[in-house]
Protein backbone atom coordinates (compact mmCIF):
# COMPACT_ATOMS: atom_id res chain seq x y z
CA UNK A 1 0.00 0.00 0.00
CA UNK A 2 1.47 3.37 -1.14
CA UNK A 3 0.94 6.11 1.50
CA UNK A 4 2.31 8.79 -0.10
CA UNK A 5 -1.47 9.71 -2.49
CA UNK A 6 -2.20 10.59 0.98
CA UNK A 7 -1.04 13.91 1.06
CA UNK A 8 -3.57 16.53 1.08
CA UNK A 9 -2.61 18.27 -2.18
CA UNK A 10 -2.81 15.02 -3.92
CA UNK A 11 -6.01 14.04 -2.43
CA UNK A 12 -7.32 16.95 -3.72
CA UNK A 13 -6.12 16.55 -7.29
CA UNK A 14 -7.83 13.18 -7.23
CA UNK A 15 -11.33 14.67 -5.90
CA UNK A 16 -11.06 17.58 -8.24
CA UNK A 17 -10.43 15.40 -11.73
CA UNK A 18 -12.69 12.47 -10.00
CA UNK A 19 -14.88 13.21 -13.36
CA UNK A 20 -11.87 14.28 -15.89
CA UNK A 21 -11.09 12.07 -18.82
CA UNK A 22 -7.97 9.91 -17.57
CA UNK A 23 -6.72 9.62 -21.72
CA UNK A 24 -6.38 13.82 -21.37
CA UNK A 25 -4.95 13.19 -17.55
CA UNK A 26 -2.49 10.89 -19.28
CA UNK A 27 -0.63 13.53 -21.96
CA UNK A 28 -0.65 16.22 -19.29
CA UNK A 29 3.27 16.57 -16.94
CA UNK A 30 2.43 15.03 -13.61
CA UNK A 31 2.14 17.92 -11.23
CA UNK A 32 3.53 15.48 -7.96
CA UNK A 33 6.91 14.57 -9.53
CA UNK A 34 7.71 12.56 -6.25
CA UNK A 35 4.77 10.20 -6.82
CA UNK A 36 4.32 7.46 -9.70
CA UNK A 37 2.05 9.41 -11.85
CA UNK A 38 0.35 6.02 -13.47
CA UNK A 39 -0.40 5.63 -9.44
CA UNK A 40 -2.41 8.79 -9.27
CA UNK A 41 -4.42 8.21 -12.39
CA UNK A 42 -5.04 4.73 -11.20
CA UNK A 43 -6.83 6.41 -7.87
CA UNK A 44 -8.78 8.98 -10.35
CA UNK A 45 -9.91 6.37 -12.44
CA UNK A 46 -11.11 4.05 -9.69
CA UNK A 47 -12.86 6.96 -7.53
CA UNK A 48 -14.67 7.73 -10.43
CA UNK A 49 -15.83 4.87 -10.73
CA UNK A 50 -16.66 4.58 -7.12
CA UNK A 51 -18.99 7.73 -7.28
CA UNK A 52 -22.19 5.98 -8.38
CA UNK A 53 -21.62 2.43 -6.80
CA UNK A 54 -19.65 3.32 -4.03
CA UNK A 55 -21.09 6.75 -2.53
CA UNK A 56 -20.22 6.28 0.71
CA UNK A 57 -16.49 5.56 -0.56
CA UNK A 58 -16.54 8.12 -2.58
CA UNK A 59 -17.59 10.81 -0.03
CA UNK A 60 -15.11 9.98 2.51
CA UNK A 61 -12.07 11.57 2.75
CA UNK A 62 -8.65 9.64 2.57
CA UNK A 63 -10.12 6.61 1.28
CA UNK A 64 -7.41 4.05 -0.90
CA UNK A 65 -8.28 2.68 -3.90
CA UNK A 66 -7.04 -0.81 -5.33
CA UNK A 67 -6.82 -1.19 -9.13
CA UNK A 68 -10.66 -0.77 -10.99
CA UNK A 69 -11.10 -4.37 -11.74
CA UNK A 70 -11.34 -4.56 -7.84
CA UNK A 71 -13.67 -1.63 -7.78
CA UNK A 72 -15.60 -3.30 -10.66
CA UNK A 73 -15.90 -6.60 -8.86
CA UNK A 74 -16.98 -5.56 -5.84
CA UNK A 75 -20.70 -5.15 -4.92
CA UNK A 76 -22.53 -2.06 -5.14
CA UNK A 77 -23.35 -0.54 -1.25
CA UNK A 78 -27.08 -1.42 -2.12
CA UNK A 79 -26.41 -4.95 -3.05
CA UNK A 80 -24.21 -4.96 0.13
CA UNK A 81 -26.84 -3.37 2.31
CA UNK A 82 -29.33 -5.66 0.99
CA UNK A 83 -27.23 -9.03 1.61
CA UNK A 84 -26.36 -7.48 4.76
CA UNK A 85 -30.29 -7.61 6.13
CA UNK A 86 -30.50 -10.99 5.06
CA UNK A 87 -27.85 -12.21 7.88
CA UNK A 88 -27.41 -11.99 11.75
CA UNK A 89 -25.56 -13.03 14.53
CA UNK A 90 -22.57 -12.58 17.24
CA UNK A 91 -19.52 -13.45 14.71
CA UNK A 92 -18.95 -13.74 11.18
CA UNK A 93 -15.66 -14.13 8.86
CA UNK A 94 -15.82 -12.92 5.04
CA UNK A 95 -13.34 -15.74 3.71
CA UNK A 96 -12.40 -13.66 0.51
CA UNK A 97 -13.20 -10.05 1.41
CA UNK A 98 -11.74 -8.43 -1.56
CA UNK A 99 -12.32 -4.85 -1.33
CA UNK A 100 -14.63 -5.05 1.80
CA UNK A 101 -17.70 -3.35 0.91
CA UNK A 102 -20.26 -6.54 2.16
CA UNK A 103 -18.19 -6.85 5.48
CA UNK A 104 -18.94 -2.61 5.79
CA UNK A 105 -22.28 -3.85 5.92
CA UNK A 106 -22.29 -6.44 7.87
CA UNK A 107 -20.21 -4.65 10.60
CA UNK A 108 -23.38 -3.24 10.97
CA UNK A 109 -25.53 -6.41 11.79
CA UNK A 110 -22.44 -8.39 13.95
CA UNK A 111 -21.07 -7.78 16.81
CA UNK A 112 -17.92 -8.62 15.29
CA UNK A 113 -16.24 -9.96 11.42
CA UNK A 114 -13.04 -11.26 9.76
CA UNK A 115 -12.01 -9.86 6.72
CA UNK A 116 -9.52 -12.05 4.90
CA UNK A 117 -7.91 -10.99 1.64
CA UNK A 118 -4.88 -13.05 0.44
CA UNK A 119 -3.45 -9.74 -1.47
CA UNK A 120 -1.77 -8.31 1.20
CA UNK A 121 -1.50 -4.65 -0.26
CA UNK A 122 -5.30 -5.09 -0.64
CA UNK A 123 -6.05 -6.69 3.17
CA UNK A 124 -3.83 -3.38 4.13
CA UNK A 125 -5.64 -1.28 2.15
CA UNK A 126 -8.97 -2.06 3.25
CA UNK A 127 -7.93 -1.79 7.14
CA UNK A 128 -6.73 1.76 6.27
CA UNK A 129 -10.56 2.34 4.39
CA UNK A 130 -12.23 1.07 7.14
CA UNK A 131 -10.46 3.37 9.65
CA UNK A 132 -11.40 6.04 7.50
CA UNK A 133 -14.83 4.81 7.65
CA UNK A 134 -14.37 4.43 11.27
CA UNK A 135 -15.59 0.68 11.47
CA UNK A 136 -13.93 -0.33 14.26
CA UNK A 137 -15.59 -4.29 14.59
CA UNK A 138 -13.38 -5.77 12.11
CA UNK A 139 -10.57 -7.80 12.45
CA UNK A 140 -7.75 -8.22 9.16
CA UNK A 141 -5.99 -11.62 8.17
CA UNK A 142 -3.63 -10.96 5.21
CA UNK A 143 -3.65 -15.09 4.40
CA UNK A 144 -5.21 -17.97 2.69
CA UNK A 145 -8.91 -18.10 4.39
CA UNK A 146 -8.43 -22.01 5.28
CA UNK A 147 -5.31 -21.22 7.12
CA UNK A 148 -6.71 -18.12 9.10
CA UNK A 149 -9.88 -20.47 9.75
CA UNK A 150 -7.48 -23.24 11.36
CA UNK A 151 -5.29 -20.69 13.15
CA UNK A 152 -8.31 -19.51 15.40
CA UNK A 153 -9.99 -22.53 15.53
CA UNK A 154 -13.69 -20.72 16.53
CA UNK A 155 -17.32 -21.18 15.89
CA UNK A 156 -18.67 -18.32 13.50
CA UNK A 157 -22.18 -17.58 13.47
CA UNK A 158 -21.58 -17.21 9.69
CA UNK A 159 -19.21 -17.36 7.11
CA UNK A 160 -19.20 -15.69 3.97
CA UNK A 161 -17.81 -16.90 0.68
CA UNK A 162 -17.69 -14.95 -2.34
CA UNK A 163 -15.10 -17.22 -4.71
CA UNK A 164 -12.96 -16.04 -7.07
CA UNK A 165 -14.25 -16.86 -10.62
CA UNK A 166 -10.80 -16.13 -12.02
CA UNK A 167 -8.93 -19.94 -12.99
CA UNK A 168 -5.22 -19.54 -13.95
CA UNK A 169 -6.07 -22.71 -16.29
CA UNK A 170 -9.32 -22.18 -17.23
CA UNK A 171 -9.53 -18.75 -17.22
CA UNK A 172 -13.29 -16.93 -16.49
CA UNK A 173 -15.88 -19.61 -14.97
CA UNK A 174 -18.74 -20.20 -13.46
CA UNK A 175 -18.80 -23.73 -11.63
CA UNK A 176 -18.17 -23.36 -8.10
CA UNK A 177 -15.73 -26.41 -8.06
CA UNK A 178 -13.64 -24.63 -10.66
CA UNK A 179 -13.52 -21.35 -8.74
CA UNK A 180 -11.27 -20.61 -5.64
CA UNK A 181 -11.88 -21.21 -3.06
CA UNK A 182 -13.18 -25.02 -3.88
CA UNK A 183 -16.62 -24.39 -1.64
CA UNK A 184 -17.50 -27.89 -2.60
CA UNK A 185 -14.45 -29.55 -2.02
CA UNK A 186 -14.49 -27.40 1.43
CA UNK A 187 -17.73 -27.47 2.62
CA UNK A 188 -17.36 -30.29 5.63
CA UNK A 189 -14.42 -28.49 6.47
CA UNK A 190 -16.79 -25.22 6.37
CA UNK A 191 -19.34 -26.81 8.78
CA UNK A 192 -16.54 -27.61 11.44
CA UNK A 193 -16.82 -23.85 11.97
CA UNK A 194 -19.86 -22.61 11.03
CA UNK A 195 -23.45 -24.11 11.02
CA UNK A 196 -24.39 -21.23 8.63
CA UNK A 197 -23.16 -20.79 5.25
CA UNK A 198 -24.10 -17.49 2.66
CA UNK A 199 -22.36 -18.07 -0.84
CA UNK A 200 -22.21 -15.58 -3.70
CA UNK A 201 -22.04 -17.17 -6.97
CA UNK A 202 -21.68 -15.77 -10.49
CA UNK A 203 -25.45 -14.19 -11.47
CA UNK A 204 -24.58 -16.90 -14.51
CA UNK A 205 -24.76 -20.24 -12.89
CA UNK A 206 -27.48 -22.33 -13.69
CA UNK A 207 -29.56 -22.38 -10.45
CA UNK A 208 -29.67 -26.24 -10.68
CA UNK A 209 -25.91 -26.79 -11.46
CA UNK A 210 -25.70 -24.77 -7.99
CA UNK A 211 -27.52 -27.03 -6.50
CA UNK A 212 -26.24 -30.00 -7.32
CA UNK A 213 -22.99 -28.95 -5.88
CA UNK A 214 -23.81 -28.31 -2.72
CA UNK A 215 -25.84 -29.25 0.07
CA UNK A 216 -28.22 -28.10 2.87
CA UNK A 217 -29.60 -25.35 0.37
CA UNK A 218 -32.13 -23.84 2.87
CA UNK A 219 -33.03 -20.49 0.35
CA UNK A 220 -31.56 -18.99 -3.02
CA UNK A 221 -31.28 -15.35 -3.28
CA UNK A 222 -31.36 -13.67 -6.21
CA UNK A 223 -30.87 -10.10 -6.43
CA UNK A 224 -31.24 -7.21 -9.08
CA UNK A 225 -30.24 -3.93 -9.41
CA UNK A 226 -32.62 -1.84 -11.72
CA UNK A 227 -33.45 -4.88 -13.67
CA UNK A 228 -29.83 -6.39 -14.07
CA UNK A 229 -29.19 -9.16 -12.19
CA UNK A 230 -26.00 -8.89 -9.85
CA UNK A 231 -25.82 -11.22 -7.54
CA UNK A 232 -27.07 -15.38 -6.70
CA UNK A 233 -26.85 -16.15 -3.12
CA UNK A 234 -26.81 -19.59 -1.59
CA UNK A 235 -27.91 -19.85 1.54
CA UNK A 236 -27.21 -23.06 3.33
CA UNK A 237 -27.52 -24.67 6.98
CA UNK A 238 -25.59 -27.77 8.31
CA UNK A 239 -27.71 -30.42 8.07
CA UNK A 240 -30.65 -28.50 6.43
CA UNK A 241 -33.07 -30.90 4.47
CA UNK A 242 -36.50 -29.43 4.48
CA UNK A 243 -38.23 -27.55 1.44
CA UNK A 244 -36.21 -24.86 -1.00
CA UNK A 245 -37.20 -21.28 -0.99
CA UNK A 246 -36.11 -18.95 -4.07
CA UNK A 247 -36.16 -15.61 -2.75
CA UNK A 248 -35.75 -12.59 -5.35
CA UNK A 249 -35.20 -8.76 -5.04
CA UNK A 250 -35.02 -6.22 -7.92
CA UNK A 251 -33.35 -2.87 -6.00
CA UNK A 252 -34.83 0.08 -7.82
CA UNK A 253 -34.41 3.89 -7.32
CA UNK A 254 -37.58 4.35 -4.94
CA UNK A 255 -38.90 0.96 -4.01
CA UNK A 256 -37.22 -2.94 -3.68
CA UNK A 257 -39.58 -5.66 -5.74
CA UNK A 258 -39.57 -8.83 -4.01
CA UNK A 259 -41.19 -12.08 -4.54
CA UNK A 260 -40.88 -15.56 -3.33
CA UNK A 261 -41.58 -19.38 -3.75
CA UNK A 262 -41.01 -22.45 -2.54
CA UNK A 263 -38.95 -24.31 -5.50
CA UNK A 264 -40.26 -27.91 -6.92
CA UNK A 265 -43.66 -27.19 -5.33
CA UNK A 266 -46.00 -29.70 -7.47
CA UNK A 267 -49.48 -27.64 -5.97
CA UNK A 268 -48.76 -24.73 -8.73
CA UNK A 269 -51.41 -24.67 -11.56
CA UNK A 270 -51.43 -21.35 -13.67
CA UNK A 271 -53.89 -20.36 -15.96
CA UNK A 272 -53.86 -19.59 -19.16
CA UNK A 273 -55.96 -16.93 -21.22
CA UNK A 274 -55.78 -14.74 -24.57
CA UNK A 275 -54.76 -11.22 -24.09
CA UNK A 276 -56.88 -9.18 -22.14
CA UNK A 277 -56.40 -5.86 -20.74
CA UNK A 278 -53.29 -5.39 -19.16
CA UNK A 279 -49.93 -7.34 -19.72
CA UNK A 280 -47.65 -7.44 -17.17
CA UNK A 281 -43.40 -8.89 -18.20
CA UNK A 282 -41.36 -9.75 -14.70
CA UNK A 283 -37.94 -8.29 -13.71
CA UNK A 284 -35.00 -9.79 -14.11
CA UNK A 285 -34.81 -11.57 -10.49
CA UNK A 286 -38.08 -13.71 -11.25
CA UNK A 287 -36.71 -14.20 -14.97
CA UNK A 288 -33.83 -15.42 -13.30
CA UNK A 289 -35.73 -17.73 -10.66
CA UNK A 290 -37.54 -19.88 -13.31
CA UNK A 291 -40.88 -19.33 -11.11
CA UNK A 292 -42.85 -18.76 -14.10
CA UNK A 293 -45.60 -20.71 -13.09
CA UNK A 294 -45.71 -19.65 -9.29
CA UNK A 295 -45.90 -16.30 -10.65
CA UNK A 296 -49.38 -17.09 -12.24
CA UNK A 297 -50.64 -18.92 -9.36
CA UNK A 298 -49.44 -17.05 -6.67
CA UNK A 299 -50.78 -13.22 -8.30
CA UNK A 300 -53.83 -14.77 -9.33
CA UNK A 301 -53.37 -14.06 -13.14
CA UNK A 302 -52.60 -15.67 -16.36
CA UNK A 303 -50.30 -16.61 -18.78
CA UNK A 304 -50.08 -15.83 -22.55
CA UNK A 305 -48.52 -19.39 -23.05
CA UNK A 306 -46.38 -22.00 -21.21
CA UNK A 307 -43.08 -20.62 -22.61
CA UNK A 308 -44.04 -17.31 -23.25
CA UNK A 309 -43.36 -15.85 -19.52
CA UNK A 310 -45.89 -12.56 -20.68
CA UNK A 311 -49.23 -12.39 -17.93
CA UNK A 312 -52.17 -11.09 -18.38
CA UNK A 313 -55.31 -9.85 -16.41
CA UNK A 314 -58.50 -8.12 -16.46
CA UNK A 315 -57.90 -6.00 -13.76
CA UNK A 316 -54.50 -4.01 -13.18
CA UNK A 317 -52.40 -5.59 -9.88
CA UNK A 318 -49.61 -4.56 -8.21
CA UNK A 319 -46.86 -6.54 -10.27
CA UNK A 320 -42.72 -6.98 -9.50
CA UNK A 321 -41.60 -5.67 -12.97
CA UNK A 322 -43.33 -3.41 -16.12
CA UNK A 323 -47.15 -3.30 -16.30
CA UNK A 324 -48.69 -2.34 -19.75
CA UNK A 325 -52.18 -1.53 -21.03
CA UNK A 326 -52.81 -3.53 -23.99
CA UNK A 327 -54.28 -1.28 -26.88
CA UNK A 328 -54.00 -3.51 -30.12
CA UNK A 329 -53.78 -7.48 -30.64
CA UNK A 330 -52.78 -8.35 -33.81
CA UNK A 331 -51.84 -11.33 -35.31
CA UNK A 332 -48.30 -11.70 -36.81
CA UNK A 333 -49.07 -11.31 -40.57
CA UNK A 334 -48.02 -9.32 -43.93
CA UNK A 335 -51.50 -7.74 -44.22
CA UNK A 336 -51.68 -6.49 -40.73
CA UNK A 337 -47.83 -5.86 -39.77
CA UNK A 338 -48.19 -3.43 -43.05
CA UNK A 339 -51.76 -2.35 -42.15
CA UNK A 340 -50.80 -1.67 -38.48
CA UNK A 341 -46.70 -1.11 -37.50
CA UNK A 342 -44.99 -0.91 -40.43
CA UNK A 343 -42.40 2.39 -40.74
CA UNK A 344 -43.75 3.50 -37.14
CA UNK A 345 -41.88 3.90 -33.92
CA UNK A 346 -41.83 1.27 -31.38
CA UNK A 347 -40.19 -0.55 -28.46
CA UNK A 348 -39.64 -4.37 -29.64
CA UNK A 349 -39.92 -6.93 -26.98
CA UNK A 350 -40.32 -10.73 -28.35
CA UNK A 351 -40.70 -13.60 -25.76
CA UNK A 352 -41.19 -16.95 -27.67
CA UNK A 353 -41.26 -16.11 -30.63
CA UNK A 354 -38.88 -17.41 -33.69
CA UNK A 355 -37.96 -13.78 -35.06
CA UNK A 356 -34.88 -11.49 -33.56
CA UNK A 357 -35.94 -7.97 -32.38
CA UNK A 358 -32.98 -6.66 -34.92
CA UNK A 359 -34.57 -8.37 -37.94
CA UNK A 360 -38.16 -7.79 -36.96
CA UNK A 361 -36.86 -3.86 -37.77
CA UNK A 362 -35.15 -4.40 -40.26
CA UNK A 363 -38.40 -6.16 -42.04
CA UNK A 364 -40.63 -4.07 -41.21
CA UNK A 365 -38.64 -0.54 -40.89
CA UNK A 366 -39.90 -0.04 -37.34
CA UNK A 367 -37.59 2.76 -35.87
CA UNK A 368 -36.44 2.31 -31.94
CA UNK A 369 -38.26 4.56 -28.96
CA UNK A 370 -41.39 5.83 -28.35
CA UNK A 371 -44.36 5.32 -26.25
CA UNK A 372 -45.52 2.68 -27.87
CA UNK A 373 -44.50 -1.29 -26.57
CA UNK A 374 -44.88 -3.93 -28.65
CA UNK A 375 -44.75 -7.77 -27.66
CA UNK A 376 -44.14 -10.28 -30.63
CA UNK A 377 -45.42 -13.43 -28.83
CA UNK A 378 -47.13 -16.41 -28.82
CA UNK A 379 -50.52 -17.29 -27.66
CA UNK A 380 -51.88 -20.06 -25.80
CA UNK A 381 -53.38 -21.41 -29.04
CA UNK A 382 -49.77 -21.62 -30.50
CA UNK A 383 -50.73 -18.33 -32.37
CA UNK A 384 -47.99 -15.57 -33.52
CA UNK A 385 -49.18 -12.46 -32.22
CA UNK A 386 -48.41 -8.46 -31.68
CA UNK A 387 -49.42 -6.65 -28.56
CA UNK A 388 -49.09 -3.14 -28.98
CA UNK A 389 -49.48 -1.56 -25.02
CA UNK A 390 -48.85 1.35 -23.32
CA UNK A 391 -46.39 1.25 -20.58
CA UNK A 392 -48.02 1.92 -17.08
CA UNK A 393 -46.26 4.07 -14.98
Amino acid sequence: MNTSILSKNIQNFITQNSSASISKLALQKNPFPEVDWILILNQIEAKSKAKDKLPTWFSTENIIYPGKISVEQTSSEKTAAYKASLLSGETLIDLTGGFGVDDYYFSKKFKSISHCEINEDLSAIVKHNFKQLEITNCEFYADDSTNVLNKLNQKWSWIYIDPSRRNDAKGKVFMLKDCLPNVPELLDFYFEKTDSILIKTAPLLDISAGLSELKFVKNIHIIALENEVKELLFEIHNQYSGEITIKTANILKDKTETFEFVLDNDSNFPSYHLPQKYLYEPNAAIMKSGGFDEVSTIFNINKLHKHSHLYTSEDLIDFPGRAFEIEKVISYNKNDMKTVLANQQANVTTRNFPDTVENIRKKWKIKNGGNLYCFFTTNKNDNKIVLICRKIT
